[in-house]
């Protein structure tokens, strides 16, 4: 890594580390700044566009794309805060910035520790870079779907518990956080399928043998049905509440062994690229 890109870096987790001082310092009311959602909203995005260039840089080796655990977890991130960045443009997303900020410190912090050994070598098939890319979108909405669900954990515990804290006051209902929830899954859904099928069509074309029933694969596909039952629980028996919340936390936690677990089990633990 570059001094440029290693100054970066370092700038762009002070830059998160205020921004979750602030969050947190207004929600326990003691911040020295009153909460400026446009004025936030603007500085997230300019924060996302040189996380862009930290992120995304060193993962171009010439022809090759060096994505290892730590490159990998720190472009999921940026997706997931792109994601709501995006959002927060037509929904409320209130509550999210106080779990988004501290995870971009913590996913850069890692990037610059452990980078990772693990590099692709067949660019030349946009099909390939195609899966690559559905598959991080796809890990990124449901760690966003995750997240939310936790959120919904919170505040309902605090309604059930008649606390109006600043944070509760700030979150939206617990019905439009479900919504949210439900609608990121169903594309996350979507993605994971479309994911699977091309892992299988271009192992063969790529790496040289047909898909294996590897560790990956297993949690992957064990994910695939959790949130697949879940949808289908939603729409034909109305599932939602602390029901929907266990299914999408026990598929991500499914998804996350599957490629997070995988990854730092091999480059990490295994030492293996």
């Amino acid at each position: 890594m570059t001094s440029f890109l290693l100054a970066l870096s370092i700038a762009l987790i002070l830059s998160y580390g205020v921004f979750t001082w602030h969050y947190f310092a207004n929600w326990r009311g003691l911040a020295c700044w009153p909460r400026k959602p446009r004025l936030e909203h603007s500085l997230l995005g300019v924060l996302l566009l040189l996380q862009a260039i930290a992120v995304l840089m060193p993962l171009t080796q010439g022809p090759l794309l060096s994505l290892g655990v730590g490159r990998a977890l720190s472009v999921m991130v940026w997706i997931m805060l792109l994601i709501y960045w995006t959002c927060s443009f037509f929904y409320r997303v209130e509550g999210l910035q106080l779990f988004m900020m501290p995870l971009a410190m913590a996913a850069l912090g890692f990037a610059l520790l452990f980078p990772g050994q693990h590099v692709v070598q067949d660019l030349s098939n946009p099909a390939f870079v195609l899966h690559i890319l559905v598959s991080l979108f796809a890990y990124s909405l449901f760690a966003i779907g995750a997240l939310i669900a936790i959120l919904m954990l919170f505040l309902e515990k605090a309604l059930h518990d008649k606390r109006a804290s600043p944070l509760v006051k700030q979150l939206p209902p617990l019905l439009s956080l479900e919504k949210m929830m439900f609608q990121v899954i169903g594309v996350g859904f979507l993605l994971l399928t479309v994911s699977l099928l091309t892992g299988v069509v271009f192992s063969e074309e790529v790496l040289g043998h047909a898909a294996a029933l590897t560790h990956k694969t297993v949690f992957a596909v064990v994910s695939w049905l959790l949130f697949g039952g879940l949808l289908i629980g939603r729409k034909l028996q109305g599932w939602r509440g602390r029901v929907a919340i266990r299914w999408t936390l026990a598929g991500f936690l499914s998804l996350a062994l599957a490629y997070i677990g995988s990854k730092v089990v091999i480059e990490l633990i295994l030492q293996r690229s």
